[in-house]
C-alpha cells in the first residue's frame, strides 16, 4: 500500500514512523462513517469525551489540547486543507480513498499543532472510470441515513467531476422531564464536490468544495445528581454549526523529474451553540458560543532526486481571522464577551531521504516557522505575541528485507501559543507555545509469505511549557503553562490472514503521560496524569468473508480510565465494547446489519465542568444498511 506520510508517495512498509492506514473501501464496507470511530481501531489515538458533534479534541500519545485553546495537538488535513483546532475537527468520511494516521511529532513537514501527530484524509479523485454508490440505513432511535457518491468523466482523459453527500438524523436518548421531549436529537447534512482537470501528461489540477451542517439538539450533558440520561431543562440546548472548505490542488511534473505542487485552501467554521448547565426549568446557568473561524492557507513545494537521494522543499503560509462571542448566564446576570483573534504562520521546510548503503538510509528534515497571534478584546487594547521555532527531525533506517525495516528517530513538535480570551480578570493572560522532543524506535514489515503485517514502536517524549486547561466554574476556562511532562509508551499492530476468508486485526497502545512539575497557584499537581489521556487503548477484530458473498465481523475495542481535570478528581472509567457486523453481497447490492455496543456498556465521563456535569455515553445501537454500487 502506498502512502504520503512524508508528503511523497512511498510504500507503507518503507516509512520510518508509526503509521496506521485505512483503505476507503474497507471503511465503507465496515460502515465506518465518523472520524471518532477511527479511534476505536487506532493504537494511541482517542478523543476527549465532550458530547457535542462538530467539536472533537484528539488525544495522541497522551497529548491533547482542549477546545478553548483554539488549537489542537494533532493536525487534521482533508485533501490538503488543515484544521488547526477542535472546532470543525470532523469529517464524515464520504467517498474516501484512504486515511493515514501518523503518530509522533510531525511539525517538520506539517507545522504548528502537529506536535503529537496528523490525521490525513484523502478523498477519491474523479477519473475516466465512472463509479456510483448509494446507501440507505435505518436503526435505533429512528436512525435514518442516506449516503451517495457519483464520479464521471466530463471530457475523456481531460475533465472529470464527482459529488458525494450524506443526510442523517437520529432521535436522542436524554429525556427532558420538564418539556417531555428528547433533548439531544441529531441531524447532519454533508457534501463534497470535486472538479479535476488533466490538460497534459504532467499536469493535474483539482478544485474541491466541502460543507458540513449540524442541526442538533443539546450536548450529551446532564447533572451528576439527576437520574442518568434525564434533565429538567427549561433552557433550550442546540448546535447549529457549519463548516465550509474550498481548495485548489495543482501539481506539475517536469521532464527533468522535478515535481511542483501548490495547495491553496480556505477553511471556515461557524461554531454556534447554546447549552444549559444547571439542567433545571429556570434559566439560572447556561453557556453559549457564536464563533466564526476563518483560515486561509497556501503551500508550495518542490520535490525531486539528487543522485540516489530524494528531497522535498517548500514554503507555507496561513492567516487566521476569527470572531469570538462567548456568553455565560449566571444567577447574578448574563455576561457576553466579544473578541477578535487574528494572526498566522509563515514557514520554510525541507525533507531528505539519503541512502547510505544497500540497507541503511538516513532521513533528515527541518522547518523554520514563525507564528503571530493578535488578540483584541472588545473595548480593550490589542495584545500581540510572536514566536519563531525550529522543528528538526532525524531518522535512521535499516532495511531488513524489501518490505521489513528497523528505524530510530528523534524529532521535535510544536503547538502554538495564545491568549486566555475569556478571562478579563487576568488581563487575558498569554500562554507560551508547547514544545515536544520525541525519541522513537520501531520495526515493521511482513512475515509468513506476506500473510501477516506487523508494526511495533517504542517512544519517549519530553514536553516543555505544557498547556493545561483548567475549568474552575461552568463557562470559566483558562490555559496555563505551569507544567512540564513526560510521555512514554508503545504501540503494536497486527494484520493476519489466518486462512481462506479469515482475517485477524489487532492493535494495542500503551501510554504513560505524567506531569513532572505543575504548580497552579497554591495547587500542586506533580506526578498527576494529563487530563483525557488513557494509559491503554486497543482492539481485536476477526472477520470472515465467505466465497459465496456473505461475511461476519466482530470487533472488541477498549480504553483505560481517563481523568477530566489536572487534579485527577473526576474521570471516566475504562471500558470495553463489542461491535458486530454481518452482511451479504449479491452483484451490485449489499445488505448488512450491525450492532454497536452489544452489551450496552455505560462509560460516562463524570465530573466535567469542575465536577457538575456528566457527559453521557450513547447506548447500544442496531441498524440495517442497504448499499448499491455500480
Amino acid at each position: 500500500m502506498s502512502v504520503t506520510a512524508n508528503k511523497q508517495t512511498q510504500a507503507l512498509a518503507t516509512v520510518p514512523a508509526s503509521v496506521t492506514v485505512f483503505d476507503g473501501e474497507a471503511l465503507e464496507a465496515a460502515g465506518v462513517t465518523r472520524l471518532e470511530s477511527l479511534a476505536e481501531v487506532t493504537p494511541g489515538l482517542s478523543f476527549q469525551p465532550f458530547g457535542q458533534a462538530s467539536v472533537n479534541a484528539p488525544v495522541m500519545r497522551g497529548l491533547t489540547a482542549n477546545f478553548f485553546s483554539f488549537s489542537s495537538s494533532t493536525l487534521l488535513q482533508v485533501d490538503g486543507v488543515p484544521t488547526l483546532m477542535a472546532q470543525g475537527f470532523d469529517d464524515r468520511l464520504l467517498d474516501i480513498e484512504r486515511v493515514e494516521v501518523l503518530r509522533g511529532p510531525q511539525s517538520t513537514l506539517y507545522g504548528r499543532n502537529a506536535e503529537a501527530g496528523v490525521i490525513n484524509i484523502h478523498t477519491r479523485l474523479p477519473g475516466n472510470e465512472p463509479r456510483s454508490m448509494i446507501s440507505t440505513e435505518i436503526g435505533s432511535r429512528q436512525q435514518r441515513a442516506l449516503r451517495f457518491a457519483v464520479s464521471r468523466p466530463l471530457v475523456a482523459d481531460t475533465l472529470y467531476a464527482s459529488i458525494a453527500g450524506e443526510w442523517s438524523a437520529q432521535d436522542g436518548f436524554i429525556d427532558n422531564t420538564y418539556t417531555g421531549r428528547r433533548e439531544d436529537d441529531r441531524e447532519h447534512r454533508n457534501a463534497k464536490l470535486a472538479l479535476r482537470w488533466t490538460p497534459g501528461p504532467g499536469t493535474d489540477a483539482t478544485l474541491r468544495y466541502a460543507q458540513q451542517d449540524y442541526r442538533d439538539g443539546a450536548a450529551l450533558w446532564g447533572s451528576r445528581t439527576a437520574p442518568r440520561a434525564t434533565v429538567s431543562s427549561g433552557t433550550a440546548g442546540w448546535n447549529d454549526s457549519t463548516g465550509r472548505t474550498a481548495s485548489l490542488d495543482v501539481s506539475h511534473e517536469f521532464e527533468s523529474g522535478l515535481r511542483l505542487r501548490a495547495i491553496t485552501a480556505s477553511n471556515v467554521f461557524f461554531d454556534r451553540v447554546q447549552q444549559d448547565t444547571d439542567f433545571r426549568p429556570a434559566d439560572m446557568l447556561h453557556i453559549g458560543r457564536d464563533h466564526r473561524f476563518r483560515t486561509l492557507s497556501q503551500e508550495l513545494r518542490l520535490e525531486g532526486k539528487l543522485g540516489q537521494a530524494q528531497w522535498l522543499a517548500g514554503v507555507y503560509a496561513d492567516r487566521d481571522n476569527h470572531d469570538l462571542l462567548n456568553e455565560q448566564k449566571l444567577p447574578a446576570g448574563q455576561n457576553r464577551s466579544a473578541a477578535k483573534l487574528t494572526g498566522g504562520t509563515t514557514a520554510l521546510f525541507t525533507h531528505w531521504t539519503v541512502p547510505l548503503s544497500e540497507r541503511w538510509s538516513v532521513l533528515a528534515g527541518a522547518r523554520v516557522e514563525r507564528n503571530a497571534v493578535r488578540f483584541t478584546p472588545a473595548g480593550s487594547a490589542a495584545q500581540r505575541a510572536d514566536t519563531t521555532h525550529l522543528s528538526p527531525k532525524l531518522a535512521l533506517q535499516y532495511q531488513l528485507a524489501p518490505e521489513s525495516q528497523l528505524y530510530a528517530s528523534v524529532s521535535e513538535g510544536l503547538r502554538a501559543g495564545g491568549f486566555n480570551v475569556f478571562v478579563p480578570a487576568a488581563n487575558y493572560a498569554a500562554y507560551r507555545p508547547e514544545t515536544v522532543r520525541a525519541f522513537e524506535l520501531g520495526a515493521k514489515g511482513w512475515l509468513l509469505q506476506r500473510r501477516m503485517r506487523y508494526a511495533a514502536s517504542l517512544y519517549l517524549m519530553d514536553v516543555q511549557h505544557m498547556q493545561v486547561q483548567q475549568m474552575p466554574l461552568p463557562g470559566l476556562v483558562y490555559i496555563t503553562n505551569a507544567a512540564s511532562a513526560r510521555s512514554t509508551g508503545a504501540e503494536f499492530e497486527l494484520d493476519y490472514l489466518l486462512a481462506r476468508g479469515w482475517r485477524l486485526q489487532a492493535g494495542l497502545g500503551l501510554n504513560r503521560t505524567r506531569f513532572r512539575t505543575f504548580r497552579d497557584g497554591a495547587n500542586v499537581y506533580d506526578g498527576n496524569r494529563n487530563p483525557f489521556a488513557p494509559d491503554l487503548n486497543g482492539h481485536v477484530g476477526l472477520r470472515y468473508d465467505a466465497p459465496t458473498g456473505w461475511y461476519l465481523q466482530t470487533v472488541f475495542t477498549g480504553t483505560g480510565r481517563v481523568y477530566l481535570d489536572a487534579a485527577n478528581r473526576h474521570g471516566r472509567n475504562g471500558y470495553g465494547l463489542v461491535n458486530l457486523l454481518a452482511g451479504i453481497n449479491r452483484g451490485a447490492f449489499e445488505l448488512s446489519g450491525y450492532v454497536n455496543n452489544l452489551a450496552n456498556r455505560r462509560y460516562d465521563a463524570v465530573g466535567y465542568q469542575n465536577g457538575i456535569v456528566t457527559v453521557y455515553s450513547p447506548p447500544r445501537e442496531l441498524g440495517v444498511r442497504l448499499t448499491w454500487r455500480l
